[in-house]
């Protein structure tokens, strides 16, 4: 069963995409925000991380940074409620990325896309 970390600083977000990943087979971890996040994605190796852009005390973008420096083939989703992020150049080092909805069906089916092209480790 794969392993996805939803890193957001809403807490309704963090409930939703848990619930609904979990409810599609994934096991699902959560982070409020990016304190110690390499160290919690050492510990936990997730398969994939979804990772908000806007947070409160950390911005996702630099945190991408940090995971690609880190762990370059971890697959990364940004997700945002704010679409102008796609022309920040440093978005790019992302595997994809969606905007913020209730309606899970793109993110599932870029987790998915994502999973499937992960190199083996």
């Amino acid at each position: 069963m794969p392993k996805i970390l939803v890193v957001d600083d809403e807490e309704h977000i963090r409930l939703l995409y848990s619930e609904e990943l979990k409810e599609v087979g994934y096991e699902v971890i959560t982070a409020e925000s990016g304190f110690k996040l390499l160290e919690l994605i050492e510990q936990e190796k997730p398969d994939l991380v979804i990772l908000d852009i806007k947070m409160v005390d950390y911005n996702g973008l630099d945190l991408l940074q940090d995971i690609r420096n880190r762990f370059y083939d971890l697959p990364v989703i940004l997700s945002t409620a704010y679409d102008t992020f796609k022309e920040d150049m440093k978005s790019i080092a992302a595997d994809f990325y969606v905007v913020k909805s209730f309606d899970l069906t793109e993110l599932k089916q870029k987790i998915a896309m994502a999973l499937e092209t992960r190199l083996p480790t």
